[in-house]
């Protein structure tokens, strides 16, 4: 995540003050210092920092936090609010036209990743909300822009509206739209054309196709990696063709992040989506509490669950849970349950997502390469149907037939004959815990 400097920091200054029976303006002054060098060396704008250091500070020396059964936790508190009211307060959700289709501008620089992240944003509508999107290339300058966009909606199976390159980019999107309601698609993203740098020709444009297809959105795409550019660049679309808001790609690359600390508080618009990798799945809609909860290493459970519910098969998830309970959870289930886990993300990114997750000794640089998992699939994979039933059979004769079938070490194979025992117990103990909690109406087994 961008924010992995910035967190480090953040929780190791709050870290000083949580379990403190008393915290006095002193301990509140230091803290305040560090806090601002790790806004500041994450690139976030000074005046935003000034701004956001000086309300956090009048409300941590007031006489209800100070005075509080748990004044270190009441600062903390302090500083999540402060920090979510920084990123927009609550999330900004996309428009819903009356009359459809709902047509939005992509607007940006060269470099940004905007055609991709049009796309990302169409696979977005139809997956989490059921939509019907239409794609409109209108990018005639930049070579291969409309290749790409039929490529992209080729492979998500989404409708592309081109007329070439020889025909202007206002009577594409005028024309685009038209198709786009005459095929009852509920939204139209219109891809329009970058430059490498702001001018006169690309904002005139913009303004004309703003005026010919009367866009209820306006999102302008901006990489987070840029930092304190970004922002400006935000400032100056803004003030051009007043933009509905801003999708930020790159989130998850090695970036300082100061980008989506600062865009809101300056360019006075809210931040719609992230992009947190380059699958055509990775864009999230920005909720501004939960991005402070993890930057704050508080986990973020909501984002977690909705991901689950996009992206589990429930029929399966439940069969699982019922294996579960009656101890026959099999390799040939683990197998199926990699496979719906995989379809929610990179899992050491799912895991960082988890509360508490911070504390973990080297959790936030963790990096489960997919390899490993491709690895455990293939031992899986070179077992016998009788031996994925039973693992308890797999003698050393069989474990070493196992290991040059999937041309893994041995002791790979037996890590994971000892692990997959371990997580059976674990699972039967859950599994108890959760009969429990039924008939007290208490713990429930996530996803389930």
């Amino acid at each position: 995540m961008a924010f992995e400097g910035l967190a480090d920091r953040l929780q190791g200054t709050l870290q000083k003050i949580r379990g403190k029976g008393k915290v006095t303006e002193a301990d509140v002054k230091e803290m305040m210092r560090e806090v601002r060098l790790a806004l500041l060396e994450a690139d976030v704008n000074f005046k935003v920092v000034k701004d956001f250091i000086k309300r956090v500070n009048e409300r941590a020396i007031g006489q209800e936090v100070l005075k509080s059964l748990t004044p270190g936790q009441q600062v903390i508190k302090v500083v999540k609010e402060e920090l979510t009211e920084l990123m927009g307060g609550e999330q900004s959700k996309i428009a819903v036209s009356n009359r459809p289709p709902t047509v939005i501008l992509m607007v940006g620089l060269q470099g940004a990743g905007k055609t991709t992240t049009t796309g990302k944003l169409a696979n977005l509508l139809r997956k989490k909300y059921n939509r019907k999107p239409m794609l409109v290339a209108a990018d005639i300058y930049r070579p291969a822009a409309i290749k790409q966009l039929e490529t992209l909606g080729k492979q998500l199976n989404f409708p592309v509206f081109s007329l070439g390159d020889q025909v202007s980019p206002v009577e594409i999107a005028k024309q685009g739209v038209a198709k786009a309601k005459e095929e009852h698609c509920d939204y139209v993203l219109v891809d329009t054309a970058g430059r490498l740098h702001i001018d006169e020709n690309l904002m005139g444009e913009l303004a004309e196709i703003k005026e010919a297809v009367k866009p209820d959105e306006i999102f302008l795409v901006v990489d987070a990696m840029t930092g304190q550019d970004a922002v400006n660049v935000a400032k100056s679309f803004n003030d051009q063709l007043d933009i509905t808001g801003v999708i930020l790609t790159k989130l998850d690359g090695d970036t300082r992040g100061g980008a989506a600390l600062s865009i809101r508080s300056v360019a006075e618009k809210p931040i719609k989506f992230v992009g947190m990798g380059e699958k055509m799945d990775a864009l999230e809609p920005f909720h501004p509490e939960r991005m402070a909860s993890r930057i704050l290493g508080m986990g973020d459970v909501l984002t977690l669950i909705e991901k689950a519910q996009t992206d589990v098969d429930e029929a399966k998830a439940r069969e699982l849970e019922k294996k579960m309970r009656t101890a026959t959870f099999t390799f040939d289930d683990f197998l199926e349950q990699l496979s719906q886990v995989k379809k929610m993300g990179p899992l050491d990114d799912i895991l960082k997502m988890l509360p508490g997750a911070n504390k973990i000794k080297g959790m936030n640089n963790l990096s489960i390469d997919d390899k490993q998992i491709a690895h455990v699939e293939a031992i899986i994979q070179s077992m016998t149907r009788k031996e994925k039933e039973q693992p308890e059979i797999i003698n050393a004769s069989r474990r070493k037939r196992i290991a040059k079938g999937s041309g893994r070490p041995i002791q790979e194979v037996n890590r994971l004959l000892k692990q997959f025992e371990e997580m059976k117990k674990m699972m039967k103990q859950m599994a108890g815990m959760q009969q429990k909690g039924k008939k007290k109406g208490g713990f429930k087994l996530p996803f389930m």
